[in-house]
């Protein structure tokens, strides 16, 4: 079904504000620092309050009327990918200009793999040589979106090793992979704009005309399943695996789609699920990014805004409006908790749900 973007209603208290920046501003320092919520506010201006703006009763099974919000950690330049270590119980994520991946232990964060999406050479001359998308394989490898790279790799021993599964679709070099998914059968599925690329869209050294949604598939066969989507971006699975989600972060059609997953993993025609072009021409921070899908088949959507929850039938139950850029989300501990990469900062609040796979 189709959705579009409507007006909050209703706002509910957290704790959490900080400074708003565009996309790529870099902080004061790229060290990244914990801060307590009551520390996070600056004295010299006000900041942007983390609100939840709440369109449906429903919400507050999800997020509790009473939930806080928290920032765990700060100072990072553009936070993207989390996911979280099921095995060893620490979250990663990549800081994409500054070309690494972070761990956060629970208390501090720290470098995990650096440089984890630019290993050439030559500088970098782009804002996002990183890693993007980050995903563990069901062998608990894991599994990235290389922008500089312009490839899907596998890092193995901490980095050190790196297995390229992705580079070329008819002999013709990715734009530069931004976010993936495995459906349960070990098909990988990826989607690739040009974001990675140093001047985008433009860039000479682009060999596609289009931006592609494909899947990898367990025997090593890569299939385009389509380039309809202008931008492509964010991607998960329903839980039944029987709807693929693709955000589209193209300004002039800020749209996420719903296309069915045939029985041989290809895409059948799809729809809109939900349309914010509204909200990203009035300028609100952020485009569709990254997002998850909990157990009962909600959608968690980073996007005008912040954070957007839909029903599984696309009705808005409300935001996580953090004012600011917010680029990706990813339940971690025990299934429940939504880790949020915003902007230069990393978030987590309390949910009554659990993610995928928990």
């Amino acid at each position: 079904m189709k959705r579009t973007a409507s007006f909050a209603i209703a706002l509910s208290l957290t704790t959490l504000s900080f400074t708003a920046c565009s996309h790529h501003e870099a902080p004061a320092s790229s060290t990244a620092t914990t801060a307590s919520p009551a520390a996070s506010k600056p004295a010299e201006s006000p900041a942007p309050v983390v609100k939840i703006v709440r369109l449906d009763p429903a919400l507050d099974k999800l997020l509790a009327p009473d939930v806080k919000v928290e920032k765990l950690a700060s100072g990072f330049i553009w936070t993207e990918g989390p996911v979280w270590n099921k095995k060893a119980g620490y979250l990663l994520f990549s800081d994409i200009p500054n070309n690494r991946i972070v761990k956060w232990d629970g208390k501090t964060a720290s470098d995990y793999i650096k440089p984890s999406g630019y290993t050439g050479t030559t500088p970098f001359t782009g804002k996002e040589p990183g890693t993007n998308g980050l995903t563990y394989d069901a062998q608990g490898r894991l599994v990235a979106c290389a922008h500089g790279d312009r490839m899907v790799v596998r890092l193995e021993d901490d980095g050190k090793n790196r297995v390229p599964l992705a580079q070329k679709f008819e002999n013709k070099r990715f734009n530069s992979p931004n976010d993936l998914v495995y459906k349960s059968n070990g098909d990988l599925y990826f989607t690739d704009p040009p974001y990675g690329l140093p001047k985008n869209v433009d860039d000479p050294a682009r060999e596609m005309d289009y931006c592609g949604v494909y899947r990898l598939g367990k025997d090593g066969k890569l299939t385009l399943l389509t380039k309809e989507v202008t931008r492509p971006n964010g991607i998960a699975f329903s839980p039944d695996e029987k709807t693929l989600y693709v955000a589209s972060s193209d300004p002039d059609k800020a749209i996420w789609m719903a296309y069915p997953v045939k029985a041989d993993g290809t895409l059948d025609k799809g729809k809109v699920f939900f349309d914010a072009t509204a909200w990203a021409k009035e300028k609100r921070p952020g485009l569709p990014d990254g997002m998850k899908v909990d157990k009962s088949g909600n959608v968690w959507a980073t996007g005008p805004g912040g954070v957007l929850i839909f029903a599984p039938d696309g009705k808005q139950l409300g935001t996580i409006d953090t004012g600011v850029p917010t680029a990706n989300v990813a339940f971690g501990e025990d299934g429940s908790t939504l880790y949020i990469t915003a902007n230069h900062e990393l978030l987590r609040v309390k949910t009554g749900t659990k993610g995928l796979g928990f």
